[in-house]
């Protein structure tokens, strides 16, 4: 066995090759190979009589193929590269009496395609031994006793399916006095060599052997039964010697194909001619019958031009004696176009990813076509709304390749139609369908739904509490289009974002993680990422909005008059006081906003409830009407401060007032209190009254006398100016929106007792730069007050000063 390596010069001629898929081998290979040899038998190393790297084969799928579904005979190891025997080969079968029997095959890589020839020429053993038509049947010679010598009488001869050497080489005839052989060009005669007389025999029989030039030597045996008889003296005659039809492949059963015709010029019996195939094969019988007497040769089978393209077949012509002639039949068959093209998926790359580059290769389709010349001419497409097309390659080998880009998630397989049609009259076609899946790559990263999320929970919540969800689609499959949701690292107020919210990672539901509270913030921002799980991962990110709620969950808080210990706030109303004077204002604070920060003011409990009123939402007190004398002159107001929340908050503040000009006629400050069943309090208190009252008639009388002493000139004196104490006020209670309970302009109207020269008063502190800051103090001289109230006779006993100012708090 051995390569015996031609050109590809001769391919290259042959065929055009189109785009990466082309390669030009470096020749085609032929080994010379004796049938019948065993199964898994080296016939060559076509890996290195190609020069192809083994280690390769697999990785670029090498293969053996040939055409159509027929035998395949030998494979490839495509770990040691070696040609093996995977089949019987015989030769006899498969091409009969050819002289030249050659088995070609293909060798196709992938990777880039690339296809080399194989040629296995099939040399004869000798495995055939020479066999007679009618093998162990006597052969009967009718020969009449009047034949000359030299006559010839011609035997049929043996066949042996071996071709050239092995084949039948010579014959033998067993000795005897009347007949010798004689073989010319392949014919077997018996040739009269004594003159026969019927009187003194009547039978001979004779021992033919037919010998192959084979090693070992084969041989085949008949006997010749001479039958000697009266004269006849003529043998039938073929009108032909050679007969020729032409027959289409698909003739119909009983179609005549041609008639032979012999005549004998004897008469009677002598002259009675019949027909018969002699020495044709089982397969020619199948196809053919021959009409014994009228010599009509008809079609009694199914002919292909494909399995066999002509017959030959040797007619006997034999009369009644015996005497024999021969004749040969050629019948040639012509070709239709009766073979529609076989398509071949000889490779396919399924699933082919996404992201495959346009002109990739991903299936090799080979296309059959068993008829001939332009019947076999086919052409191959495929349909025109898919990112595909066929690429001639190879002989009669098509790559299937990508023209654009693909998208699973807008298309996840396509289905593909190879139609392949032949240049046959009528054409025909066959189509096949292969079904391509893309395969998903991570090329998509999750999208929310939405741009931005905003969540709103009310404070006080739970820790745990559902706040809002978020959702994030990804068009990818499977691990790639899985999301995962977490929150990015930041910070509100100061704190880690995780300690405020959680996520789930699975369903993108937040979580509160703690209880959130109005005052302290009201509003923050959060990010949250979704991520795929593909490799690599891809993401996006989204943010959320959380808006703290308010719920009622502040009482409102009483600023003035602020309980301080054990003392108490008293305020000083002139009894003089006529109906709507400012006597007092409670200033109160809600740290809620909105509604739940409206502030409404009511008395709840009086002294006398008909000289009092307090304004629903400034909280100012002022008189419903004049003073007068039988007015109680200790006056106590319980003063409640609702908000308007759902449910309501309210607070309590107690105001204690006192209806007087001078502090002289207070008996006692600390009766004040609510708790008049105290008698031993209320002893403690007349004991000040009475030194508070001495000390003060004793620094009125020492007044006066300066008084007199100076210009006569009426003064504004204070003796017992009522001081309102400041108040710290959280600056969480002023709102941002300008919707607090500290920002509006009131107007105070005091009536102050003579007394003193000047006069302190504190504010409480406001927001507003123009009111006065808590830590000073507004001084008025007398001078002051003389501005104002010009050269007036006013007794200083009497005496009454008036003060407008401003205090700003919020409403």
């Amino acid at each position: 066995m051995g390569g015996n390596r031609r050109s590809a010069l001769g391919l290259l001629c042959g065929f055009a090759f189109f785009l990466h898929v082309l390669y030009i081998g470096k020749g085609d290979v032929t080994y010379s190979i004796p049938e019948e040899m065993k199964r898994g038998s080296v016939i060559g190393n076509i890996a290195k009589d190609f020069g192809l790297d083994v280690g390769k084969l697999s990785a670029r799928k090498a293969r053996i193929d040939g055409e159509g579904n027929r035998k395949r005979y030998c494979e490839i190891n495509i770990v040691t590269g070696d040609l093996i025997v995977t089949e019987r080969i015989d030769r006899e079968e498969l091409c009969g009496e050819k002289v030249s029997c050659i088995i070609r095959k293909e060798l196709v890589l992938e990777g880039p395609m690339e296809l080399h020839r194989i040629s296995l020429q099939i040399q004869d053993i000798n495995d055939n031994a020479p066999i007679f038509p009618k093998e162990d049947i006597k052969i009967e010679i009718k020969i009449t006793e009047s034949a000359d010598k030299g006559a010839r009488f011609l035997v049929g001869e043996a066949h042996d399916a071996d071709i050239g050497q092995n084949s039948v080489q010579r014959y033998s005839l067993q000795e005897n006095e009347h007949f010798v052989l004689d073989v010319d060009n392949g014919a077997v005669n018996l040739v009269l060599e004594k003159e026969l007389d019927r009187e003194k025999t009547q039978d001979i029989q004779l021992m033919l052997t037919a010998v192959d030039g084979g090693s070992p030597q084969r041989s085949g045996t008949v006997v010749i039964q001479v039958t000697v008889l009266d004269a006849n003296d003529n043998a039938p005659v073929f009108s032909q010697a050679v007969y020729e039809a032409n027959l289409p492949e698909d003739s119909p059963v009983d179609t005549v194909v041609v008639t032979v015709s012999a005549t004998d010029a004897d008469e009677g019996m002598n002259g009675e001619v019949t027909y018969d195939f002699d020495h044709v094969s089982e397969f020619e019988k199948r196809a053919f019958s021959i009409d014994r007497k009228k010599g009509a040769i008809r079609v009694i089978g199914e002919l292909d031009y494909e399995d066999m393209s002509s017959f030959e077949l040797r007619i006997k012509a034999k009369d009644g004696l015996g005497l024999a002639s021969y004749a040969k039949v050629i019948i040639d068959i012509s070709d239709i176009n009766d073979n529609v093209p076989v398509i071949y998926l000889k490779s396919l790359s399924n699933p082919i990813p996404e992201n495959i580059s346009p002109g990739t290769e991903v299936a090799i389709i080979n296309v059959q076509d068993r008829d001939s010349d332009k019947n076999r001419q086919v052409r191959c497409s495929i349909q025109q709304n898919v990112p595909f097309k066929l690429v001639p390659s190879i002989k009669n080998y098509y790559s299937l390749v990508t023209t654009g880009g693909l998208d699973r998630e807008l298309v996840s397989d396509y289905n593909i139609t190879i139609t392949a049609t032949d240049e046959g009259s009528p054409p025909l076609f066959s189509s096949k369908t292969v079904q391509l899946f893309v395969a998903d790559v991570n090329d998509n990263p999750p999208v929310f739904e939405e741009q931005s999320y905003t969540a709103y929970m009310t404070e006080n919540n739970k820790p745990g509490s559902t706040l809002c969800s978020v959702t994030a689609r990804d068009p990818d499959w499977r691990q790639n289009g899985t999301v995962i949701y977490s929150l990015l690292p930041g910070e509100v107020n100061g704190a880690p974002v995780s300690s405020y919210l959680s996520v789930n990672g699975d369903t993108g539901v937040i979580h509160a993680v703690r209880s959130f509270d109005y005052e302290q913030f009201r509003s923050f921002k959060v990010h949250v990422m979704a991520r795929d799980n593909g490799s690599p991962p891809l993401s996006s990110n989204v943010t959320v909005s959380v808006f703290v709620t308010d719920i009622n969950d502040n009482s409102p808080q009483i600023l003035y008059p602020a309980a301080e210990g054990n003392s108490f706030m008293t305020e000083l109303i002139p009894k003089a006081a006529h109906g709507g004077s400012l006597v007092s204002k409670v200033i109160s604070v809600d740290a809620d906003s909105g509604q739940n920060a409206w502030l409404s003011y009511h008395i709840v409990k009086s002294t006398d409830p008909g000289l009092f009123t307090i304004g629903l939402h400034s909280g100012e007190i002022r008189t419903q009407r004049d003073i007068s004398e039988s007015d109680s002159m200790k006056q106590n107001l319980i003063v409640a401060v609702k908000d308007n929340g759902q449910p309501p908050l309210s607070a309590t503040c107690v105001m204690y007032l006192l209806i007087s000009d001078n502090l002289a006629e207070v008996p006692e400050l600390k009766d004040m209190s609510y708790d008049d069943s105290n008698s031993k309090l209320t002893s403690y208190l007349i004991i000040a009254l009475v030194s508070v009252s001495t000390f003060f008639l004793t620094f009125i009388i020492i007044i006066l006398g300066v008084r007199f002493c100076r210009r006569r000139k009426p003064r504004l004196l204070f003796d017992g100016a009522v001081a309102i104490p400041s108040a710290y006020v959280p600056p969480d209670y002023a709102e941002v929106d300008g919707t607090g309970t500290l920002r509006s302009t009131y107007n105070y109207d005091a009536y102050l007792t003579t007394g003193s020269r000047t006069s302190d008063f504190k504010f409480v502190r406001s927001y507003n730069d123009n009111t006065l800051p808590a830590d000073q103090t507004l001084i008025k001289c007398p001078t002051d007050f003389a501005e104002v109230f010009g050269d007036s006779e006013v007794s200083p006993e009497v005496g009454v000063g008036y003060v407008s100012f401003q205090v700003e708090t919020n409403t």
